[in-house]
């Protein structure tokens, strides 16, 4: 009997959260066949998923199996330029297009971060970026921008999780919130570039440290 969509869905998904939280780092060999056994499925679907996963531009084909992508810090640099740019779009599209339900859910997102510490913290943080691209109205920038985190959130280092580094977080997504919140499409696109180029600041000076 053919498996169900859920079921060859579900090992894309588990691998997919595995290469995106760092159980799998860059560089990491996978084979189908081990990785099925690990995961309880036959290697089929997994090798389905892992095609995917390279599409999606995490993982690339070998001659043993797929490797979690490593990127240069050119490349990063590239993904983060883009980010920047998207997410500018998206911020300015909020200022203008947010409904009322749209601003009380930034607003429930942003004081529900205080009190948390670390990934959790940090995950809340991410939550927020998506309200706010859901705010923008704009189905094409939202599967843009879900690319270019998973991308980009393979390489988050220990910096990015320090208290120091969260309440800045906070700070900025809180000028943001205020321009969408007065509906100032310019300003939200402006706040947004400061603080996505501190962020792509952070993380390449990441890398280049643990190179």
């Amino acid at each position: 009997m053919p498996e169900s969509r859920g079921s060859s869905d579900s090992p894309y998904r588990q691998l997919r959260a595995r290469i995106v939280g760092g159980d799998y780092p860059p560089g990491t060999l996978l084979v189908p066949a081990n990785v099925g056994a690990d995961l309880g499925v036959s290697r089929t679907p997994v090798r389905e998923a892992m095609m995917r996963l390279e599409i999606e531009g995490l993982m690339t084909k070998e001659s043993r199996g797929f490797v979690v992508r490593m990127r240069t810090p050119e490349e990063i640099l590239d993904i983060c330029e883009a980010r920047i740019a998207l997410e500018a779009t998206v911020a300015r599209s909020a200022a203008a297009r947010r409904t009322d339900f749209d601003l009380a859910k930034l607003q429930h997102l942003l004081e529900s971060t205080r009190g948390l510490n670390g990934q959790e913290r940090l995950d809340r943080h991410a939550q927020w970026h998506v309200a706010l691209r859901h705010a923008a109205h704009n189905t094409t920038a939202l599967e843009l921008m879900a690319l270019l985190d998973a991308r980009l959130r393979v390489y988050d280092g220990a910096v990015s999780r320090t208290r120091d580094n969260l309440d800045l977080i906070e700070q900025e997504h809180t000028q943001i919130f205020e321009a969408i919140r007065d509906r100032d499409p310019e300003r939200a696109a402006k706040t947004m570039e400061t603080h996505q180029s501190r962020t792509r600041d952070l993380r390449l000076a990441e890398m280049t440290h643990r190179r």
